[in-house]
């Protein structure tokens, strides 16, 4: 079930920077490169920061084939995805559930405590992404007002109550990963924000 999830996410996350790079005019070699650090960028800060070296898309073949796959795919039928920028923030909002969890579950193998774990999610799910959107040039959606990152944090939290109940944890993992999903659609629908901070200097 948890390396189902990774490759999931590896999926939804390769889509997502394939659409952003197509949507920029990039060459291919541009769009698999994008498509590529989309992917695996959070992953490998994560393995880096926990000690897990070689990180974890070198030691398997097997996600570089699917980050290859998902690109070709994407890029093949790019005029069947209507309304790119929707079909952007779909699969982003799906890598963003389920990477959450691996970073998690990650962090629990490596004995770490529940919050570093939480965090430690949270940075798998986002910084792929901040990658992704500082080498297209944009802002990174983490930084601006559109929530982000509090989805997996909450995501986090529902997962580690769930896991004092008698639950199978594939369910635990399906619904975090529902919850983060969830929370980030409606938080996007209903246009809810943090609030912005001003210095006060209109000038």
């Amino acid at each position: 079930m948890f390396y189902t999830i990774d490759i999931l996410g590896t999926i939804a996350f390769a889509i997502s920077g394939v659409l952003v790079a197509i949507n920029k005019k990039m060459d291919l070699f541009g769009i698999l490169i994008i498509g590529f650090v989309t992917a695996v960028g959070g992953g490998t800060l994560r393995d880096l920061l926990i000690g897990n070296a070689p990180v974890s898309w070198m030691k398997d073949i097997t996600y570089t084939y699917v980050i290859i796959a998902s690109a070709v795919f994407a890029i093949l039928f790019r005029s069947k995805i209507n309304y790119l920028r929707t079909s952007l923030f779909l699969f982003d909002t799906i890598g963003i559930g389920l990477y959450t969890l691996v970073g998690i579950e990650k962090g629990l193998h490596a004995g770490l405590h529940p919050i570093i774990c939480i965090a430690l999610g949270t940075m798998t799910a986002s910084f792929g992404g901040v990658i992704r959107d500082i080498l297209c040039n944009e802002i990174p959606v983490i930084f601006r007002k559109e929530i982000y990152a509090t989805p997996c944090i909450l995501g986090g939290i529902i997962y580690f109550l769930l896991r004092e109940l008698p639950i199978e944890n594939n369910i635990v993992f399906i619904i975090a990963g529902i919850v983060v999903i969830v929370v980030r659609l409606l938080a996007v629908k209903f246009k809810i924000a943090l609030p912005t901070i001003y210095s006060g200097n209109k000038n």
